[in-house]
């Protein structure tokens, strides 16, 4: 079965190979995306291809359009269109790719109150944990510097469940929905959180994710039924293949989440107090009965890397230090796909 079809439209020729070849790069779409640069290509292949998405320049969308019968039409503007196109929504052309997609995103995942059903295609999810019960062991630069090699070859999703990721600070910028928003989202049972995720995903490096939360009370809210759900819902109507999900201690059912991972990763340290600590975690494990997470479970130490740029640079560059060496080798030891 093929996926369903997303196209674009723009009597801009530059503008519509541009955003075809962004599009073609991205992997966490369950969408086939065609781009056009006139009207009767379009028209040709909407006969007897059926378009659930059409982002269409306000330049180009006339009746032979609608004939064809879109899903969902989208009207790419350049700030100002004929009152005529009011009709639709509209999305701002001169914004970044990724910005334009996390607009249509939202806009499609507000447009009917039931599940739009939209195929995905791929293998497996993989669910992916970095834990550790210590704290400045690089946790979460290894789950980014994991989450951007992975990301060369398949979709991936990072996930921050910490209460404090400083994430705005990190990459230097204010973020107008997270994680936060997403959770509200299910709480209201919203039939495409699939599509609202989209619409706030941000990308480094092909790496997809998810602004973590403002607030720690997001986190300590969440319940442990809420994250399954959240979960389930990204594992099975997303098209990710791994999730990678670095975990804070301030997450309900903590234990029970860990155990959903095919693989967790846990840095640590070798001194004696550390090891103390860790100790107590593992004996912790076995007496609320929970082995099959020492199981899984794969203790590393992380080597501390010598780069210390800022923002998004510094996250890049995450890929090629020692760090970064690290991780590669990890992965080439062959675990991570293993049940």
């Amino acid at each position: 079965m093929r996926k369903s079809i997303f196209a674009v439209c723009d009597l801009e020729v530059s503008y519509a190979c541009h955003f075809m070849e962004y599009m073609n790069q991205k992997k966490n779409t369950p969408f086939e995306f065609q781009a056009f640069t006139n009207v009767d290509s379009l028209c040709a292949y909407g006969e007897s291809h059926p378009i659930e998405i059409l982002l269409i320049s306000d330049k180009a969308m006339c009746p032979r359009v609608e004939a064809i019968s879109p899903g969902k039409i989208m009207i790419l503007s350049e700030g100002v269109h004929s009152p005529g196109l009011d009709q639709y929504p509209s999305v701002y052309k001169y914004q970044s790719s990724d910005a334009v997609i996390r607009e249509v995103m939202a806009c499609y995942g507000d447009s009917s109150p039931e599940p739009l059903k939209v195929q995905v295609m791929k293998r497996r999810t993989a669910i992916i944990g970095v834990y550790s019960p210590l704290g400045r062991v690089l946790k979460t630069s290894f789950a980014l510097t994991l989450g951007q090699i992975l990301a060369r070859e398949q979709a991936v999703l990072y996930l921050n469940l910490e209460e404090y990721a400083g994430f705005e600070g990190l990459f230097e910028r204010t973020y107008e929905r997270n994680l936060g928003d997403l959770i509200y989202y299910l709480r209201q049972g919203n039939p495409n959180l699939v599509f609202k995720l989209n619409s706030m995903v941000q990308t480094i490096n092909n790496l997809d994710y998810l602004p973590p939360v403002q607030s720690p009370g997001d986190i300590r809210s969440t319940s442990y039924e809420e994250w399954t759900e959240l979960i389930r819902q990204i594992v099975e109507n997303s098209a990710y293949e791994a999730v990678i999900i670095d975990f804070g201690d301030g997450v309900d059912g903590l234990y029970r989440l860990l155990d959903l991972c095919r693989r967790i990763y846990m840095p640590v340290l070798r001194d004696a107090m550390s090891q103390a600590k860790v100790l107590q975690f593992e004996k912790l494990l076995s007496l609320w009965d929970c082995r099959e997470v020492l199981r899984k479970t794969e203790k590393i130490t992380p080597p501390f890397h010598n780069y210390f740029g800022r923002g998004e640079e510094y996250v890049a560059q995450l890929m090629w230090s020692e760090l970064g060496d690290y991780v590669r080798e990890i992965l080439r030891g062959g675990k991570l796909y293993e049940e």
